[in-house]
């Protein structure tokens, strides 16, 4: 009880002492966000009570730090990449893709998840946002594949684990925030994301042939596509799929930088809907561009304010502290690879991702490059967890995004996903013990 006491005396005091200091800002921030407070405000409440009480820092440290976590050029990708991904949902690239993915795959068995699973991977090439992706393939999905007797259950579950590929595949804002966190190249954080973004494709794929299988007498089959129906899909497609050979060609090349390549997506995104298929109107830009000013706005938030927290936190040598008992400097790779992916893991199943890489990136890097880990494979690591994480209970952005677009129950929504959390639980032993699964394309394109 005296210890108890003493503890919370040391609280109200101000006292320099990194557990003291810990349990404080975890409480008020979990006070906050059961508060409804969005993220960004436990975020800065809990920088300003460390900085103020226990460290009796000016607190304009947190302007200038939020300043600093917004300045790096790399983060003016971000909000070209989602203009992008906005006017190509808005128009028919998702249709065009789909059409012409399932024209050659719908008709086999598992054919109608399996298109769901390619067409979530192309997209993403695209859009780079699992959000987008949920919405723009799982309208047109699911309708299909509820009449063709699938569970909805496994539906909901395919469709949200599937647009997380859109993660790993470049452009994807979650290797851009990486790069710029970690000081590493995006150009070959995009390279080196491919390899696993098309191998868990593939690792999904199996999975749903497996299951169309098992549940073959409750699914039809769908008619087999002849070849100038194919040819027709492939003539409608063909531009949609210029965008991610153009956008990973022009860096892989070295002709853009990534930066580049976002504005060029911009300008190749508003071509192909505006001009080439006219279905966008001047209005439907202006709406585009309205929604992108939002969600910049909110990101570059969040990446302020994150800035600020993880300044405090790594000033006051908190993480070090904490981590010290497992000794991580001197641990294996594999093992400090395998640490890092159950804190962002864990992290990212209570927490927006974007929050928890702002946070343990920073932490994190310093200790990866101690053991001599491939900075560029922990990002593809990092961001494997963070689409774990965006579908994984219980607090899965990607799962409240079909909540709202499917108008369907919280558990009915989670209860087919097991299998693919495993599925990517298995991927990401996987990058542990086969590092090249990332780094060989990598390695080829920036030798």
């Amino acid at each position: 009880m005296n210890s108890a006491a003493q503890f919370f005396a040391d609280i109200v005091a101000g006292t320099l002492d990194i557990y003291v200091i810990t349990f404080t800002l975890v409480t008020v921030m979990v006070i906050l966000l059961f508060m409804s407070f969005p993220m960004v405000v436990p975020l800065a409440v809990a920088a300003l009570i460390g900085l103020v009480h226990f460290s009796a820092t000016d607190p304009q440290v947190i302007i200038q730090q939020m300043v600093t976590g917004i300045s790096p050029n790399a983060l003016i990708a971000v909000p070209m990449f989602i203009l992008a991904a906005d006017i190509m949902t808005r128009g028919h690239t998702a249709h065009n893709l789909l059409g012409l993915v399932q024209s050659f795959v719908g008709h086999m068995r598992g054919g109608l998840p399996i298109t769901t699973c390619i067409s979530c991977t192309l997209f993403g090439s695209v859009s780079g946002s699992t959000q987008a992706t949920v919405v723009s393939v799982g309208k047109i999905m699911r309708p299909k594949l509820l009449q063709a007797g699938y569970k909805d259950s496994f539906v909901m579950a395919l469709i949200i684990n599937a647009s997380d590929i859109a993660f790993l595949i470049p452009p994807s804002i979650g290797l851009i925030l990486y790069g710029t966190l970690a000081n590493t190249s995006v150009g070959e954080l995009f390279v080196a994301g491919i390899g696993p973004g098309l191998l868990l494709a593939l690792m999904f794929s199996v999975y749903c042939y497996f299951y169309s299988i098992k549940h073959s007498d409750d699914i039809a089959l769908v008619e087999k596509t002849d070849w100038a129906e194919r040819l027709r899909a492939l003539k409608k497609s063909i531009l949609p799929l210029g965008f991610p050979v153009l956008i990973v060609g022009g860096i892989y090349s070295g002709i853009m930088t990534p930066t580049e390549a976002a504005a060029f997506a911009v300008l190749y995104a508003v071509l192909v809907e505006c001009v080439i298929y006219r279905q966008l109107k001047i209005k439907d830009l202006m709406d585009s561009a309205l929604s992108t000013g939002l969600i910049t706005a909110v990101v570059f938030i969040l990446v302020g304010i994150g800035q600020s927290f993880s300044w405090y936190i790594s000033f006051e040598q908190i993480p070090q502290e904490l981590l010290a008992p497992l000794s991580l400097e001197n641990a294996s790779p594999e093992f400090v690879l395998f640490v890092i992916a159950l804190a962002f893991f864990v992290g990212c199943m209570f927490v927006d991702s974007l929050v928890v890489l702002l946070i343990l990136t920073p932490i994190f890097v310093p200790i990866a490059e101690s053991v001599g880990l491939d900075p560029v494979l922990v990002g593809v690591m990092v961001t494997l967890q963070m689409a774990i994480g965006s579908a994984t209970p219980p607090f899965g952005c990607d799962i409240f995004t079909a909540i709202a677009i499917f108008n369907r129950p919280y558990m009915d929504v989670i209860r087919g996903t097991l299998p693919f959390i495993l599925i990517l639980f298995a991927m990401t032993a996987i990058l542990i013990f086969f590092p090249g699964v990332a780094l060989s394309l990598r390695d080829l394109a920036f030798d």
